[in-house]
């Protein structure tokens, strides 16, 4: 499955919030669809399935992935040591893209997306053009040492007014440069779903 493009305000309705997929919000109040609002009128509710599968699309979405490439995070996050529902989110949140959106670079992780993809952002003084790059402890993420790579993210950074820097990240805004402290804690992550739901829905795979 590809890349999901098309309107956006129509999935946030039927999710709820998506920090990393958009900061639009809809006038609408109920789901999308001509029975919108049929759970609440009728007393309906959505199957245990149906439950599970829209915890996972709220991490498809809000990280901008196809179906494959969750899947195989959620691989990876079963072949390590630990909380497997964690270990996913950590993942996740250490995608370079991810990192970008988190320091404010981008108002959403598909435009911090093209901001790697444009060679603007840097790993251990590196260009990194490649948004799925898994951080490690302790790399510098930056800014490309170009005028023009500087003002569009010292731009979006003011533009977004991020309100609290994630504590596994150190950010140094003077010179465009944060350090990977540590890997995040579940209550860095700003977006609200039960990640056990979505390790449940895969376990049948």
């Amino acid at each position: 499955m590809s890349r999901y493009r098309g309107p956006k305000l129509k999935i946030s309705r039927r999710l709820g919030p998506l920090p990393g997929f958009t900061t639009k919000k809809s006038n609408k109040i109920n789901r999308p669809g001509k029975d919108g609002n049929a759970n609440s009128d009728t007393g309906k509710k959505l199957t245990e399935y149906g439950v599970r599968l829209e915890e996972k699309q709220k991490l498809r979405f809000n990280y901008g992935l196809t179906e494959n490439q969750l899947y195989r995070y959620v691989k990876e996050a079963r072949r390590r040591q630990g909380v497997t529902g964690l270990i996913l989110l950590q993942l996740l949140e250490m995608r370079l893209d991810t990192i970008c959106f988190s320091l404010g670079f981008a108002k959403s992780i598909a435009q911090a997306r093209q901001l790697v993809n444009h060679g603007h952002i840097t790993v251990n003084k590196k260009v990194v053009n490649i948004p799925s790059f898994q951080c490690r402890l302790n790399d510098i993420i930056g800014v490309k040492e170009k005028t023009s790579s500087k003002t569009l993210v010292e731009n979006n950074i003011n533009k977004n007014q991020i309100p609290e820097i994630p504590a596994h990240l150190k950010f140094d805004k003077s010179n465009l440069e944060a350090v990977v402290l540590d890997y995040c804690d579940r209550n860095d992550v700003s977006l609200q779903l039960d990640e056990l739901l979505v390790i449940e829905y895969y376990s049948r795979r």
